[in-house]
């Protein structure tokens, strides 16, 4: 599913109009985003987390060259799916 079929089952199942459940998905990723960018947590109960982790600098090696080379630290975003989540897709 694409964000265009995700906006077209929303405004489905809540009656909204296209235009208007586009506006709800958008300001939701925006948030979610600004979230995650401050460092914050987003805890939606009964579907996950969404977190930043950080991932410490490490030695990397090249495949072609098998020259070692150095891989910075970062932070990326991670999704740790609810047990409640879990159990619903198992089914």
């Amino acid at each position: 599913m694409n964000k265009t079929e995700l906006i077209a089952a929303v405004a489905a199942k809540t009656g909204l109009t296209k235009k208007d459940a586009e506006c709800v998905i958008n300001a939701t990723f925006e948030t979610v985003t600004e979230s995650l960018v401050k460092g914050d947590k987003v805890q939606v109960s009964g579907f996950g987390i969404f977190e930043v982790k950080a991932r410490e600098a490490r030695i990397g090696r090249n495949p072609r060259t098998k020259e070692t080379i150095q891989i910075p630290a970062t932070r990326l975003p991670a999704f740790k799916a609810s047990k409640t989540l879990k159990d619903i897709i198992a089914k």
